[in-house]
């Protein structure tokens, strides 16, 4: 691994670094996060914030659990809050991985107060967050949502049934999923840890494979 790609794995989810260690010739992704986002208004219509539900995949959700609950029960918020704690400042230097465009132009978050995590009957572990906008705006033509980690050790997608769902938007407002083009079989073979380290600065491939959630208001 590269040093980019090392600083990413220690800021990220702190699950990176156990899980590189453990897997290190591995091809990417590492981790897997299936991804439910509620984009949430004022009552004068204007976007105030982005609400993530992240849920990890089993591999990561055995390794988070570990010694957090006694034997045959669920780790609850209360066992989980010093982990989400931790991640919650960690995501918060990155950006959470989210990035929100409103007709093409960034938009930035406030402060976050609002994060849990927990192990869900499934034994999968779920993260909550909620990012408010530092300006709640009105959207101008659409508003772009993506959830990438730019080095793509971590893979992000929408879920297939509720994607993303929009929380007192105005009448006629829309919210529509465009993935990315699937990779070829032989591009898939070329997701080494090898290939990710030769990558040029800025490259941002995870962006590239990473799935947009777009929102449109009359």
């Amino acid at each position: 691994m590269g040093a980019r790609q090392r600083n990413w794995s220690s800021v990220a989810l702190s699950l990176a670094l156990g899980l590189a260690a453990a897997t290190p010739a591995r091809a990417h992704p590492h981790v897997w996060i299936t991804v439910k986002s509620q984009i949430a208004f004022t009552p004068e219509g204007k976007v105030s914030a982005v609400i993530h539900d992240w849920v990890f995949d089993e591999m990561y959700s055995s390794f988070a659990t570990q010694g957090l609950a006694p034997a045959g029960q669920l780790v609850k918020k209360e066992q989980f809050a010093p982990l989400a704690k931790e991640n919650a400042g960690s995501l918060a230097e990155i950006g959470y991985f989210t990035t929100l465009k409103n007709g093409g132009a960034s938009m930035d978050f406030g402060t976050v107060t609002d994060y849990w995590m927990q192990e869900r009957p499934d034994h999968l572990v779920e993260f909550h967050v909620t990012l408010p906008l530092k300006t709640p705006v009105a959207i101008t033509k659409f508003l772009t949502l993506r959830v990438a980690d730019p080095e793509y050790f971590i893979d992000f997608e929408f879920d297939d049934k509720d994607p993303v769902s929009l929380v007192s938007a105005p009448s006629g407002c829309s919210a529509n999923v465009a993935k990315p083009k699937p990779l070829e079989a032989n591009d898939k073979q070329k997701l080494s840890e090898s290939f990710f380290t030769n990558l040029s600065p800025g490259t941002n491939f995870g962006f590239k494979m990473a799935s947009a959630a777009i929102v449109a208001c009359p």
